[in-house]
Formats: structure tokens, C-alpha cells, sequence
């Protein structure tokens, strides 16, 4: 992948590539846009197969971010890290600490938080470092159940305008990833007596779900043609793609997970299938809005948070009436909506 090219494909500002051989750091940090205020977005700590893949997954989420920080409402730009190795052999405060220092290094144009494999304790550690760091314990903390409440409050208004009702009883959902999000999307989800398939690739993940929420656990070959009415991709991104589409059987797609679709393209294809897609960026925006809130308003408040968050239901209501106004996917309608709300400051 050539990064110049890919960056202005995108739309980048800025990639710097991070190595410390003591440590065993190796990182991308990818700034796509700071027109609305210093980029923001998580560390992910991943072991991609190639360097090429953490390019790549870094691009599209760092585009995402500024996208779905334009169309939360904040005042902040795009940005993400990826971190490349196990975490399970790698991770360390000292690694965290030499991490933090290249964070520490932009001087405030980018700030991270929990990702995939980054938890709040890790991020108390890098704040030993760096003040440029959010959803830090003591103040906002772990974003994941912003994250959740958001999912559910944009999949209830999605269920509104598929099904006629914005109740989830007796709904049957398949639940990808049993992370700290996916799970306690589940919890919302029981609570309202929705009918729960879960798979995970922990094995004692599932187990937790079957346990407490009475789930049915699923293979990972069942998750895209198991029968339900809603499917939500809680884990890694490029679920759906044109070449697999075709084999759902659910009629709404809301979930945790970034970057959900492959490609434009894809969005059309669930169009043309009359699946109703909720965009991933307009309803987990939730975490982010709590770590924003952290950044940019003087004094943190949760309330003042869960109403944020709890404005995804409108939010997404307005995507949807706006795909069906144009004649477009909901995938294109969001785009559009947050590209304005960035075009707008420049």
C-alpha cells in the first residue's frame, strides 16, 4: 500500500509510524482531520497479519472518527492508533509509558482511549505520561456502556421504522462479540425481552451470555445465515461485503462494530435486499461522546452525557428519513450528513 497515495485517497493529514525496539513497539498513529477541533479517537492493540493491514485498518477508522465525532455533535476531529503484536506478551506499564511519549509528542492535535484490547486501567497508565488521553478513571472512565446504551437507543429507533415498533420483546438478535460493549448491549437487550443468539471467539464468553442472559450460543459459521429479525456485529469491521450479503437473514443491522461495511457498495446491496442498515459511526457514537464530553466541557457530567448519547435515537431517525428522501443507502445519507457538518467549518 502506498501511503501518500492512501492518505490523499482518504483524506489524511497526518500518519506517523512508531517503533521502539526495547519495548517491542511498533504503531500507527493516523490524524485524518482536526477541522472541528484536536482529532480523537481509541488505541486498538491488535496482531495484524501484515503491516499493510494495520495501514489499512487504521485509515478507514481514523476517516470514521472524524465522521462520527462531525455527527455526535463534538467539537473534534478524526484520529486513531493502531498498535501492532499480542497484547498478552507485549503489553507493560513501560510500554505503555514509551507509548504514551510519542501520544504526548503531537502536543495536543490528537487524543486517544479505549480501543480493542486498550482498557481503562491502560489508559490510566499512559495518563502518568500524557495529559492528551480521555475516558481516564476518576473522571469519565470506560466508554463502553456509552457505547452500548447508544447501539440500543439507535437500534430501537431503527426497530420504529422496520418493524412498527420501536419495542425489542420478543425480537430475535444475533449478537457478534461478547466484549465490553457487545455484553452489555446484551444486558439492555434482555432486559426488554429480546430473544438472544451470541457468538464470541472466546469460548467462555458465550458461556457467560448463555448463563446470564439465556442466550443461544451460535458458531461462527451461523453468525451471517442464522434466521432473526436484527443482527449486530459487535466486533471487528468489514463484516459484509457484495460477496456475502445475500446469505442474511435478518432484516436490520445495528451493532458495536466500526467500519461494519466494506465498501459503499455493500450499503447499496442492502438496499436492494430491504435490509435497514443503521450506520456503525452514527450509533456507537456513544463512548466517543463521553470521552468528547471529558475533553471539551469544563465540568464532566454522565447526565449530561446520556442525554447526548440517548440523542442517537433522533439522530438516526434523521439518517434514515434522509436515504429515503434521496433515494440513497443509509451508508451514503450518513456520509453525507457528517462530511456537511465538517465541510461547513472549513
Amino acid at each position: 500500500m502506498k501511503v501518500l497515495e492512501s492518505m490523499n485517497t482518504y483524506g489524511h493529514e497526518q500518519i506517523l509510524f512508531v517503533h521502539d525496539e526495547n519495548v517491542g513497539l511498533n504503531a500507527i498513529i493516523a490524524i485524518h482531520s482536526t477541522v472541528l477541533g484536536p482529532a480523537l479517537g481509541g488505541t486498538r492493540f491488535f496482531n495484524y497479519a501484515t503491516e499493510e493491514d494495520a495501514l489499512f485498518d487504521v485509515l478507514r477508522l481514523s476517516r470514521g472518527m472524524t465522521l462520527k465525532n462531525a455527527a455526535a455533535g463534538l467539537k473534534l476531529g478524526g484520529g486513531k492508533a493502531v498498535i501492532m503484536g499480542d497484547p498478552d506478551t507485549l503489553k507493560s506499564r513501560e510500554f505503555l509509558h514509551v507509548y504514551a511519549k510519542y501520544i504526548h509528542s503531537l502536543h495536543g492535535k490528537y487524543y486517544t482511549a479505549e480501543d480493542v484490547n486498550i482498557n481503562a486501567d491502560d489508559v490510566a497508565c499512559m495518563n502518568e505520561v500524557t495529559q492528551f488521553v480521555t475516558g481516564t478513571p476518576g473522571v469519565s472512565g470506560n466508554p463502553s456502556p456509552f457505547t452500548a446504551r447508544g447501539i440500543y437507543m439507535g437500534m430501537k429507533a431503527g426497530a420504529g421504522v422496520k418493524f412498527g415498533t420501536d419495542s425489542l420483546k420478543d425480537k430475535t438478535i444475533v449478537v457478534q462479540g461478547l466484549g465490553s460493549v457487545g455484553y452489555a448491549l446484551c444486558g439492555y437487550l434482555k432486559k426488554e425481552g429480546a430473544h438472544l443468539k451470541v457468538y464470541d471467539v472466546k469460548s467462555e464468553n458465550i458461556k457467560k451470555a448463555v448463563e446470564e442472559f439465556g442466550a443461544a450460543a451460535i458458531n461462527g459459521e451461523e453468525v451471517l445465515t442464522s434466521e432473526c429479525d436484527i443482527f449486530a456485529p459487535c466486533a471487528m469491521g468489514a463484516v459484509l461485503n457484495t460477496g456475502n450479503v445475500d446469505a442474511l437473514k435478518c432484516r436490520l443491522i445495528a451493532g458495536a462494530a466500526n467500519n461494519v461495511l466494506m465498501d459503499a457498495e455493500t450499503g447499496d446491496a442492502l438496499e436492494r435486499l430491504d435490509i435497514l442498515y443503521l450506520p456503525d459511526y452514527i450509533i456507537n457514537a456513544g463512548g466517543v461522546i463521553n470521552c468528547g464530553m471529558e475533553i471539551t466541557d469544563q465540568t464532566y457530567s454522565a447526565d449530561a452525557v446520556n442525554a447526548k448519547v440517548d440523542a442517537i435515537y433522533d439522530t438516526t431517525l434523521r439518517i434514515i428519513s434522509s436515504a429515503k428522501e434521496k433515494n440513497i443507502s443509509t451508508y451514503r445519507a450518513a456520509d453525507e450528513y457528517a462530511e456537511a457538518i465538517v465541510n461547513s467549518q472549513r
